[in-house]
């Protein structure tokens, strides 16, 4: 390589093998002038060699989505030029090294989807220059170092899917320029300061069994009350007795008599006023219990009633409602049937690194999601209104069953509308249902779209992504042509073989979310295009037609 080389950029090709190591030059004369080495989107194995130490002048390095495994070198610590480093998706194993203090001029540090253990470094403090943090997805454990509060020019925080304990330290609440922050399912515990809690929305600590305190579902237990100091005692004063007079005694008397005669008054205009109040409230609550009696009776008819209705909906991608109970006090519960793999939010966003997700499984899914809301739409005439993939149900087959429909008409229009402004806070919502709180067939195809970018991308739409949500986001890589950057690492493995299919459907989903809703497609085409797309899924009939006619 010529030493008067400056960029080497390589990225979004098909190379393979490991990264030479024979990096820099021996003599001064020769010494490399390279300040940018991009090699990222190839396929690479091997390690991260330790000559790119000797690269002095280095100041942007990205090897991300290869597949580089081992450790990472602490003689990169001595790059002291070094602004962006980017490793992620990878498999680089080992712990973060120490050294990486050193690297002064660091503004983002990315190392994303690897297999990192042990603590991360308390000497991180001396990136003072530190803009981006990314160590999601690791086995990172020990707790967060309260030193991470010192670096001021911090804006960005990820510690997410790690291992992390402990409790989130106080001195986090001192980053005036963080942005973005998540610590999303490790094992951390205690209380949320409350100026984080207030900055960041729930989805950036779920996840977490013992923290508390970050959403009104999960409040921290109020500490024990403060004793208050006991008071020093008094010394006894001296008695001071006096005799009483012949006078003193009868006026005594006369004041006991007094007050014993006010209290029989008292009592006995009490005890009048408290029969007539009786009498009067006697009545009154044998009209209102009447009444109530005729109120109740028709809460629960109309309950049964809808609930009749729900539990005949049969069909092979609907959730089935088996029975119902209705207490005594007015609590009521839905039975249904039991689906072994979870939702398809925890499929996808909390599986083992192990776990692979192969793109026929994900559009399986994506065809059944939308054979089910297409029958809600044309046979049921209902509209689902909080689609989300917390709300699809996988059973042993990893077939998608939508459940939560027809809700609405057993809830308060007030409960309705807190359960859109929860789909929103994650991301599924059509922008217009912040004004109009009124669900229809395009609110729903867009909830669907974002589901099918959740496949697409592996992301959880409640997460945002250089502060935009997951559809802007995806629509902003598109439109800068990078869409490979897009789709899930695990799908670009098989690239070749699915590229035209991956295509079609990302298209198909920036489609189903457009800002618009008259732009949106209805979801019977929505159906009639993934079948096209992958017609070795497809079956002879519509979505409106597989209705499943057994209990």
């Amino acid at each position: 390589m010529s030493p008067s080389l400056t960029i080497l950029s390589l990225q979004h090709n098909n190379l393979s093998g490991s990264i030479p190591d024979s990096w820099g030059g021996t003599e001064k004369r020769k010494a490399s002038q390279l300040q940018v080495l991009t090699l990222d989107h190839n396929l690479i194995s091997g390690t991260i060699p330790a000559s790119l130490a000797k690269l002095a002048l280095l100041e942007n390095v990205s090897l991300s989505h290869n597949q580089i495994v081992g450790p990472i070198p602490s003689e990169l610590g001595a790059l002291s030029r070094l602004q962006i480093l980017d490793l992620s998706k990878n498999a680089i194993n080992g712990s973060l090294p120490a050294s990486f203090s050193n690297l002064s001029s660091l503004i983002s540090l990315n190392l994303e989807s690897n297999q990192l253990e042990n603590h991360i470094p308390d000497s991180l403090d001396r990136l003072h220059n530190l803009s981006v943090l990314n160590l999601k997805n690791n086995k990172l454990d020990g707790q967060i170092p309260p030193t991470i509060g010192n670096i001021s020019s911090i804006s960005q925080i990820d510690f997410s899917e790690n291992k992390l304990v402990g409790e989130i330290p106080d001195s986090l609440t001192k980053l005036a320029n963080l942005s973005s922050f998540n610590v999303s399912y490790n094992n951390l515990s205690g209380s949320v300061p409350s100026l984080l809690s207030k900055r960041f929305n729930a989805s950036s600590f779920v996840g977490n069994l013992e923290l508390c305190g970050y959403i009104s579902s999960k409040p921290c237990t109020s500490p024990p009350p403060h004793n208050l100091p006991a008071q020093s005692p008094q010394p006894p004063s001296k008695p001071h007795h006096r005799k009483l007079s012949t006078k003193d005694i009868i006026l005594i008397v006369a004041g006991v008599l007094l007050l014993i005669l006010l209290s029989l008054c008292c009592f006995l205009l009490c005890c009048l006023i408290r029969r007539r109040t009786a009498s009067s409230r006697k009545s009154s609550k044998t009209a209102k219990a009447a009444a109530s009696a005729r109120s109740v009776e028709k809460g629960q008819k109309e309950f049964e009633t809808e609930v009749a209705a729900l539990g005949k909906i049969r069909h092979p991608n609907l959730l089935a409602l088996r029975a119902y109970y209705l207490g005594p006090k007015g609590e009521k519960l839905l039975v249904f049937d039991y689906m072994t793999k979870g939702s398809l939010a925890s499929f996808l966003h909390a599986r083992g690194p192990e776990i692979v997700i192969e793109w026929p499984t994900r559009m399986k899914i994506a065809i059944g999601v939308t054979r089910g809301l297409c029958y809600l739409h044309s046979q049921e005439n209902i509209v689902h209104g909080n689609l989300t993939s917390s709300n699809i149900l996988l059973d042993e087959q990893t077939e998608a069953h939508i459940t939560d429909f027809g809700l609405s008409r057993l809830m308060t229009a007030s409960a309705n509308t807190n359960i859109i402004a929860t789909a929103g806070s994650l991301g599924y919502n059509a922008p217009e249902l912040s004004k109009t709180k009124k669900p229809n067939t395009k609110t729903d195809v867009y909830s669907l779209g974002v589901i099918m970018l959740e496949l697409l991308t592996g992301k959880p739409p409640g997460e945002p992504t250089n502060g935009m949500e997951l559809p802007q986001w995806v629509a902003s890589i598109v439109k800068e042509e990078w869409t490979n950057e897009v789709f899930d690492l695990e799908l670009m493995r098989d690239a070749p073989a699915i590229g035209d299919e991956l295509l079609n459907t990302l298209k198909l989903a920036l489609h189903c979310v457009d800002p618009s809703p008259a732009a949106r497609p209805e979801v019977q085409q929505v159906l009639q295009q993934l079948e096209e797309i992958k017609p070795d899924l497809a079956s002879g009939d519509d979505g409106a037609s597989k209705v499943q006619t057994t209990e």
